[in-house]
C-alpha cells in the first residue's frame, strides 16, 4: 500500500446517487474484475494519466461541502473502481474528517477480506454491485471468482450491517435471466439483507 493513490474524479453536489443527502463522489483508479460491460473503463486504464492524492489531499478538496454534508447528512462516497483497494487512504481519511460526515462505500466486495474487514467500522452505509450470485455467471462476466465477494457478505452479517447495505443485483443482458436476478435476491434475503435496487444494465451490446 501506498500514502497515494490515483483519483479518476471527483464529483460534488451528487443528490440521491450515492447515499443520502449531498455527497461528493471520489472515484479511486483501479479494479480487480474485467466486467464485460464495465462502466467507468477509465479506471482500468494508466493510472499516471490522473492526479494522485492521500487522504489529506483528498480532505483538502472536498472539505468545502462540509456545511452541505452535515445540514444533509451527507458526505462522502467512495467508488471506483475498486475503493477496497485503497482502504488505508480511506481509514486515514475518516481519522482527519471526523464522524460528522458520513462515508459511503461503492464496492463489489471482490477484495481480499482483510481490506474489507478495516473498513467496516469506519463506512456508515456500504451499496455492492453483486452482479450475481451464481458462480458460474458471475466468472463468465468478470473473469473472476467470486470467493471474496462471499467471504465479505459473511463479514457483513457477522458484524449485523445488513441494514446498512444496499445490494445492486443488474439484469445483464447476454449474460444473466430476471430468474437469476431474482435467485441472487433470494439467497441474499436469506441472509438478512432486506435493502435491494434491481435494475436492467444498458450496455451499446444489447439486442
Amino acid at each position: 500500500m501506498t500514502d497515494k493513490a490515483p483519483i479518476i474524479g471527483i464529483c460534488r453536489h451528487r443528490l440521491a446517487t450515492d447515499g443520502e443527502g449531498v455527497t461528493t463522489l471520489v472515484a479511486f483508479h483501479g479494479c480487480p474484475l474485467r466486467c464485460k460491460y464495465c462502466l467507468n473503463p477509465q479506471s482500468l486504464s494508466n493510472s499516471e494519466q490522473f492526479p494522485h492524492y492521500d487522504a489529506s489531499s483528498i480532505f483538502e478538496e472536498t472539505r468545502i461541502d462540509q456545511l452541505y454534508f452535515i445540514a444533509t447528512g451527507g458526505g462522502i462516497t467512495f467508488g471506483g473502481g475498486e475503493p477496497c483497494l485503497r482502504s488505508d487512504i480511506i481509514t486515514k481519511f475518516r481519522t482527519i474528517c471526523g464522524n460528522e460526515w458520513k462515508l459511503t462505500l461503492e464496492t463489489s466486495l471482490n477484495v481480499e477480506p482483510s481490506q474489507f474487514a478495516t473498513l467496516l467500522p469506519i463506512i456508515d452505509h456500504f451499496i455492492v454491485d453483486i452482479k450475481d450470485m451464481n458462480p458460474d455467471i458471475y466468472h463468465n462476466y468478470t473473469g473472476c471468482n467470486n470467493k471474496n465477494v462471499i467471504a465479505n457478505l459473511k463479514l457483513i452479517v457477522e458484524n449485523n450491517r445488513q441494514n446498512d447495505t444496499t445490494i445492486r443485483i443488474p439484469l445483464i443482458p447476454q449474460f444473466n435471466t430476471p430468474t437469476d436476478q431474482k435467485k441472487s435476491q433470494q439467497i441474499l434475503s436469506d441472509m438478512g439483507f432486506t435493502k435491494f435496487d434491481l435494475f436492467t444494465y444498458s450496455t451499446k451490446n444489447q439486442t
